[in-house]
């Protein structure tokens, strides 16, 4: 059975896309069957960062021009891409019953893949919340920035009370060094105060509000990132066909 990892983020601009892209990459050297689906409904970019040309993607699947199936794309790095599209009026606005049929078809779809990675738009609307609930796995990326680690806890806060059981681990990303990484975060020392009736309903699904999640890694701010993306082939989406 596939295993459906969300990564997410509270802020924006903190590498969650890149971070997923990567690991994508590296899972498949290992020998892992993996998709990365572009969950940035409104504003997705997966497709830029790869280099991506025009073809079926999301929009297409929501408007039933083309299966599920037919929108997967096969990229250089040994994985496969649900892309999405950037500036869509029609993913903006994906009501519940939508999203709903959109889980199901892709949970069938993960079924072909060891691993399904959910590269999520940063925030905590409904959409993230729902997509969130929909994972076995939850990676939160953020940067030691105290916005970025606010934002962070916020998500993770909103996340435990809606009842997910996922995993949850934490990613600390563009960091100057592993060390200053490593340092108690300000941010995270509220975590100990949360509202009691939350406790009192289920201690369990607070644990990771109490105190810090476990930190799944460190990377360290390189140019070469930010290098490697400018130099990736862009070109404007156009209307897919299946």
């Amino acid at each position: 059975m596939s295993r459906i990892v969300a990564i997410a983020s509270g802020k924006g601009g903190v590498g969650k896309t890149w971070l997923a892209i990567s690991l994508s990459q590296a899972l498949a050297r290992q020998g892992r069957r993996v998709l990365l689906f572009d969950g940035d409904f409104g504003l997705a970019n997966v497709d830029v960062q790869l280099g991506l040309g025009p073809g079926p993607d999301l929009a297409s699947v929501l408007s039933r021009r083309c299966p599920i199936q037919r929108a997967v794309r096969q990229v250089d790095g040994g994985f496969d891409v649900l892309p999405g599209r950037s500036g869509s009026g029609q993913l903006g606005r994906v009501d519940a019953a939508l999203l709903e049929r959109l889980l199901a078809e892709l949970s069938v779809l993960a079924e072909r893949y060891d691993l399904t990675l959910l590269d999520l738009p940063a925030g905590i609307d409904h959409l993230v919340r729902r997509l969130l609930l929909a994972a076995a796995t939850r990676l939160v990326v953020t940067t030691d920035e105290p916005t970025a680690l606010t934002d962070a806890y916020a998500l993770i806060k909103v996340s435990q009370r809606d009842g997910s059981a996922a995993a949850l681990e934490l990613v600390i990303n563009l960091a100057e060094s592993h060390e200053r990484a490593a340092r108690p975060m300000p941010a995270w020392s509220g975590c100990a105060r949360i509202s009691s009736s939350c406790a009192r309903r289920s201690p369990a699904s607070c644990v990771a509000t109490r105190g810090s999640p476990r930190r799944s890694g460190t990377r360290p701010h390189s140019s070469f990132v930010t290098r490697g993306a400018r130099r990736r082939a862009t070109s404007r989406r156009s209307p897919a066909t299946c």
